[in-house]
């Protein structure tokens, strides 16, 4: 799985660079939980992490430029996406 959220990282680092690698793998983790989350809710047989990398590669081809922009407008989600200044060098 790691291989898949590293891939959608670099993909959503070339197409938003107001964020840091660390947020584009978190945004990808959460991009992919949802996905599979809200799959599960509706009763869909589980399809692989071949369709879950495909459906949040979408995404991120169609909203990575702007996803940085989503935590201004739902603070329900900044503490997942704010930078732990002990951990920047």
């Amino acid at each position: 799985m790691n291989d898949y959220h590293e891939r959608l990282a670099n993909l959503l680092l070339e197409k938003n660079n107001s964020i840091s690698h660390n947020q584009a793998l978190t945004w990808v983790e959460l991009l992919w939980d949802d996905f599979e989350t809200t799959s599960a809710k509706a009763g869909r047989e589980y399809q692989g992490s071949e369709m879950t990398e495909k459906v949040v590669r979408q995404w991120i081809e169609h909203y990575g430029e702007k996803l940085h922009e989503f935590v201004a407008e739902n603070p329900k989600y900044k503490h997942y996406l704010e930078e732990d200044e002990k951990k920047l060098h």
